[in-house]
């Protein structure tokens, strides 16, 4: 009655921690996106179903092909680097296992979701906020955006606010071991996401490009208390703040070097 899907790259060294969260799950669905490591071999051990399919930089193609291939009512899209607690998992079967409650006529779930990064819980912040469309029936959506992905429900699904729920607990984040996998991710996703926007012909101004991460370390650490987190919630706004300014000042080059060619 549940499918958890699965999207790997490369995570031999953390998958275990996931794939053994999900096992109470009715089907688990790994994509792996051509992993040189023991990924595929982590995956095996733990008896679920493992596809072969490259990325080509668009998450939310490799969630769909996943979604695709789920024989289940209900799917529920898990990170490599996620966690399912035991009190989320009881809650999400709560919702799945009662085909007459009143959850029933909802379509999807969004989940919080609590951040650990430099030995601490963050609680504070831009992180602290988050909420994910994770958990839904099948039919009721498909996922847009080839990064940053979000999921979006069919027309006959999004008419009525009420089809979207929220659960109380939240899926348990283990994002970045260190620093510098934080800045790699940050340089891969901004270039992403400024790809995508400049196919979207959406540009940005010069003073954007300095202002929208002034504003939004601001609002993180200030408004939204990420100092209270410490040093971790310090670089955490930092690094979003920068991911603000690498992918308008990524936007930026782009749309330079087109009229640069168009002029030459």
């Amino acid at each position: 009655m549940l499918s958890a899907i699965v999207l790997t790259h490369n995570d031999g060294k953390i998958l275990s921690r996931c794939l053994a969260s999900v096992t109470w799950c009715d089907e688990v669905i790994v994509v792996d996106d051509d992993s040189t490591d023991e990924t595929v071999g982590v995956a095996k051990k733990f008896g679920v179903t493992v596809f072969a399919r490259s990325l080509n930089n668009d998450f939310a193609a490799q969630r769909n092909f996943g979604l695709s291939k789920a024989k289940s009512d209900w799917v529920l899209f898990v990170d490599s680097d996620e966690v399912v607690s035991e009190e989320l998992a009881k809650e999400i079967n709560s919702i799945v296992l009662m085909p007459n409650a009143k959850c029933q006529m909802l379509n999807g779930w969004n989940l919080k979701r609590k951040d650990y990064f430099l030995g601490t819980w963050l609680a504070h912040g831009e992180t602290a906020n988050v909420k994910l469309l994770r958990l839904a029936k099948k039919d009721a959506g498909r996922w847009q955006r080839p990064v940053h992905e979000v999921w979006s429900p069919f027309a006959k699904a999004s008419g009525d606010k009420k089809r979207i729920g929220e659960l109380h607990y939240p899926l348990f984040h283990f994002p970045h071991p260190n620093v510098a996998q934080f800045l790699e991710e940050i340089n891969r996703y901004s270039s992403l996401n400024a790809q995508f926007l400049y196919r979207k012909n959406i540009g940005v101004r010069w003073w954007q490009i300095v202002a929208y991460p002034l504003a939004k370390f601001f609002v993180n650490y200030i408004i939204r208390l990420g100092f209270l987190d410490g040093t971790a919630g310090a670089v955490v706004a930092i690094m979003m703040s920068m991911h603000s300014f690498l992918t308008r000042a990524k936007v930026w080059v782009l749309y330079n070097k087109t009229t640069r060619i168009t002029n030459s």
